[in-house]
This record gives C-alpha cells, structure tokens and sequence, in this order.
C-alpha cells in the first residue's frame, strides 16, 4: 500500500493556512539517523508537522516537492511511521524547556557529548555487599564530576565505540 499525494498535499495546505512550519518531516527507514544532535536542533523549532508512512510509504512525489526532512530511527523497518514519530515528538520535548522538572537533566544526558552516560547509583551506598564507589559517596563535586566524565569515555569506548567518529 502507498499513501497517494493528494491527500496529502490537501493535508499540508490546509494546515499551512493555520500556521508557518520549520519542517515538515517524513519518517522513512531511509532518512537520516535519528541522533541527539538532531533532536536537540528540532527542540528549537516552533512549528513542526510529522509525516508517517504505512507499508511500502508514500507517493515520491510527496518526498520530492512536499518533505524538507527525511529522519529514521534506525536501519530497520517497521509497518508505519507512527511509532518513529512518537520516538521523535519524546526526544525533541523532552528538551523543551519547562518540560523536565530538572531541565539540567536532560542536557547531562547520554549522547548530550557524544558519549553514553557514566553509571548511576542510589542509595544505600552498600547493598549486600555492592559498594558505590567511594568518589560518589565523597561530597567532593570536582572529584565526582571528574569520575563522571572517565567513566563516560570509557563506556562509551566499550559499549559505542562508534560515537568517537563524531568528536
């Protein structure tokens, strides 16, 4: 099945009436890897308008003249596009400020740097025997932060060696 333009473009037209769009963005499995940097551009954008896809898609002449972006969560298929979508809609409002209680959260979050994040841990410090590690347990903050950012590199070097291409 393909989605034919017409409906469509009438969509877009009618919605254009209302509102000026940054983007008007197309999930499809051969768009452009879904990544934090993206969302983090797209957090900034006041108007956006999704496009999901079912089976085979849409007509390409929507790709063509209707898309300015084109965004894959991922190098595999699903039946449509609404899932991407809801990926996409968490990742971008999750940034928007007011959104998070701590919006400081959100930018010490994995991928903010490029790297995953250092292990996290609560309380209490000693679980059956599983320590927390002492520097978290110290209360000094430029030794902690220090902590933080090894750990990072180092599982990011173990677990996403990949994401040093991008530094």
């Amino acid at each position: 099945m393909v989605i034919k333009i017409e409906p469509i473009d009438n969509c877009i037209n009618k919605l254009k009436k209302y509102n000026n769009y940054d983007d008007i963005i197309y999930l499809t499995p051969d768009g452009e890897i879904l990544d934090q940097k993206k969302s983090n551009y797209l957090s900034t954008k006041k108007n956006l308008i999704l496009l999901c896809g079912h089976y085979k898609g849409v007509d390409h002449r929507v790709r063509d003249y209707l898309i300015t972006k084109e965004i894959s969560i991922g190098n595999y298929v699903l039946s449509g596009g609404e899932l991407p979508a809801a990926i996409l809609c968490d990742s971008i409002i999750r940034l928007i400020p007011g959104v998070i209680g701590d919006e400081s959260s959100a930018l010490s979050d994995s991928f903010q740097d490029n790297v995953v994040s250092a292990p996290i841990y609560t309380r209490p410090a000693n679980y059956k025997g599983l320590e927390v590690p002492n520097v978290l347990v110290s209360g000094n903050q430029k030794e902690i932060e220090k902590w933080k950012d090894q750990k990072s590199l180092e599982r990011t070097k173990l677990l996403r060696p990949k994401l040093f291409d991008n530094l």
